[in-house]
């Protein structure tokens, strides 16, 4: 029995949501294989863990200019140098459950447990297989350090696979399989169900609206595109999402009701229903984390982006911009202009979508886990 250890860190779910899609897609479908997810930095400590996430959230959320400064100080400088050294000392806390569990193969969505992983490997402290899957539309180079060690890159894009060669790392190593996600996003729906449970006229236009969950990044720019989609698109229907902030859930009810308009606008806290909401909608509007981009693309909706967290996901707004599938919404632009544009032009959202397929792979899960599989 093959025995795989996946580790990822929760900064962010799509580290998280990668692994779980990893996991479930191997348990499934390799019932002769062994898995085990696990934290790393909670693995590691506890107390480290919850303070670290709260102050990525909160930096996020409250100062994104401080957030994008440590985004490119960790990539190059002395900010770089002081991460690969902590996460070299914490390698030896995890060292114990790669012992314990002796894995033949450790799959990494975090670039912490990668350089941890790789640091053990260079010391030979482990002697398995080591692959990194990338959750985001570039590469940044916390993924790369002590690449020797590491055996498999898994990327989004043919892009990011020819960034990585031209940084030396060898051109069998890296796969451009997408970013691995849910099972349900390849599913075909009854879509007059996913109306009627929710409401909604299936003659209507369709818009996915996510709010930034627990970020709830820009509120008040969030809003001001939620009130022009309701005041400028009256033939549009919306599906808001507020996730778990609940003062943006509020918002949302009160614009609701202050413009009368519960008849075409569905506001949800919560959904599980993601998959389903995605496969009735025209196109998508959302901060442009990886996994949620990735999420709508392999469900043929073009993307408005809006609120990236700088960093990562203005690097990914950018990478999607530039493939023609998505519209990005930024600070100083006028926002009513863009989405009465929108709303008079459905021939752009058509020309987006027809350019989605070269980018959008919905066997990405399945292609990450038979490539492991067949060479393990």
């Amino acid at each position: 029995m093959k025995k795989i250890l996946i580790f990822y860190g929760a900064y962010g779910g799509g580290h998280l949501s990668a692994a779980r899609a990893i996991k479930n897609y191997l348990d499934t479908n390799y019932p002769e294989c062994e898995t085990l997810m696990i934290d790393c930095v909670e693995y590691i400590n506890k107390y480290l863990n919850k303070v670290s996430t709260t102050a990525y959230k909160e930096m996020a959320k409250k100062a994104p200019w401080m957030w994008k400064r440590v985004y490119n100080n960790s990539e190059h400088g002395a900010l770089a140098k002081i991460s690969s050294t902590s996460n070299r000392l914490m390698s030896r806390k995890l060292n114990h459950i790669l012992q314990e569990f002796e894995p033949d193969l450790v799959v990494s969505t975090h670039p912490f447990a990668n350089q941890m992983c790789t640091n053990l490997k260079k010391h030979k402290k482990i002697k398995c297989k080591i692959a990194t899957v990338l959750t985001d539309m570039a590469p940044h180079s916390q993924w790369t350090i002590d690449s020797d060690y590491i055996d498999y890159f898994f990327v989004s894009n043919k892009e990011m696979k020819e960034i990585l060669s031209d940084n030396g790392i060898a051109d069998f190593k890296i796969f451009v399989t997408g970013i691995p996600l849910s099972e349900r996003f390849k599913y075909k729906f009854d879509t007059d169900s996913i109306y009627n449970d929710f409401g909604l006229d299936k003659e209507k236009t369709t818009v996915l609206f996510f709010a930034g969950g627990e970020f709830g990044l820009g509120r008040k720019r969030t809003s001001l595109v939620f009130r022009a989609l309701i005041r400028l698109c009256k033939n549009y229907q919306i599906v808001a999402i507020s996730g778990r902030n609940k003062k943006m859930y509020s918002k949302f009810r009160k614009l609701v009701q202050s413009y009368d308009v519960a008849n075409r606008v569905k506001v949800l806290d919560f959904t599980d229903k993601v998959p389903e909401l995605m496969s009735i909608s025209s196109f998508v509007i959302t901060k442009p984390g990886g996994l949620t981009t990735t999420e709508a693309l392999v469900s043929g909706d073009p993307l408005v982006l809006i609120n990236p967290i700088p960093g990562q996901e203005e690097e990914n707004a950018d990478f999607l911009v530039r493939q023609g599938v998505a519209i990005w919404i930024k600070k100083d632009d006028n926002i009513a202009r863009i989405i009465k544009n929108i709303y008079r032009h459905p021939e752009h959202l058509e020309d987006m979508k027809s350019k989605i397929a070269d980018l959008a792979k919905p066997d990405s899960t399945k292609n990450i886990c038979d490539i492991l599989m067949e060479t393990i």
